[in-house]
């Protein structure tokens, strides 16, 4: 098979028997991929710093016959993440952005659109505005689960069907563990719901937002790390329910 050129995203990278890498990478034609990148983890490697975490590259590889890994030839470094690592936060950011693709993904399934939603999130990160890591991984969570198909509804209880909003209800809304989808204050007693929280009716209008606009067109709000931590946890037990895993690094974020 002829040696393939794409734009990617590195994902992850793990070590292979004495000098090599396999790494996980996104790229904007063919999904995720999976390839062994021989003798990078030497020294004087010629990949340099383009397999760091969420590097964007333009990346060489190819394919033999019924081999799930690929061989990646060369990479040229196209956009850098080491500007932002010196910042905890920003970093953690990018950790989570790395490890939700990572998990959620499947593997060589085209997804052009969750391409360009880590560009988009990676770009805000860059821009260097005030709480940019909370918006950006708030944003980046919800849009990825969407995207994956597995954001439930956020405008109707789960069990009722009725809207927050709705003069039956009482405007409040509840999460709980492993259950898909929100609870209205009548279901969570009815159903006798424990360990649940509350997703605030801010939370809920910034997740309108977020599905609706791109992250550069955002309204303007103060973000810290208690703004939305609601909708995260959320939709961090969202993916967790899906990937049937913890994600490590969704509690390093909001300590950071």
């Amino acid at each position: 098979m002829p040696a393939r050129v794409s734009e990617a995203f590195v994902l992850q990278t793990y070590p292979f028997r004495e000098a090599d890498l396999i790494v996980s990478f996104l790229t904007r034609d063919l999904g995720k991929l999976r390839g062994v990148a021989r003798r990078a983890r030497r020294p004087k490697s010629g990949f340099g710093s383009g397999l760091e975490r969420l590097s964007r590259i333009r990346m060489s590889y190819f394919q033999r016959e019924n081999r799930e890994l690929v061989n990646i030839d060369s990479c040229d470094l196209v956009q850098s993440q080491f500007a932002l690592i010196a910042d905890f936060t920003l970093a953690c950011a990018l950790d989570y952005i790395a490890e939700v693709s990572e998990q959620l993904l499947p593997a060589a399934e085209p997804n052009e659109k969750y391409f360009r939603l880590i560009a988009a999130v990676l770009d805000h990160l860059h821009s260097g505005a005030s709480g940019a890591a909370w918006r950006a991984t708030t944003y980046f969570g919800l849009c990825a689960l969407k995207l994956s198909g597995f954001l439930p509804s956020l405008t109707r209880c789960s069990a009722c069907g009725l809207c927050p909003d709705d003069s039956r209800a009482s405007g409040r809304t509840h999460f709980v563990r492993h259950h898909a989808g929100l609870y209205c204050d009548d279901c969570r007693r009815a159903l006798d719901l424990r360990n649940a929280w509350e997703l605030s009716a801010e939370s809920r209008e910034i997740a309108r937002e977020m599905l609706s606009f791109p992250i550069a067109n955002l309204s303007e709000r103060q973000w810290i790390q208690s703004t939305a931590s609601d909708l995260r946890r959320f939709v961090s037990q969202q993916i967790e329910s899906h990937i049937e895993r913890r994600l490590v690094t969704a509690p390093v974020l909001e300590a950071a």
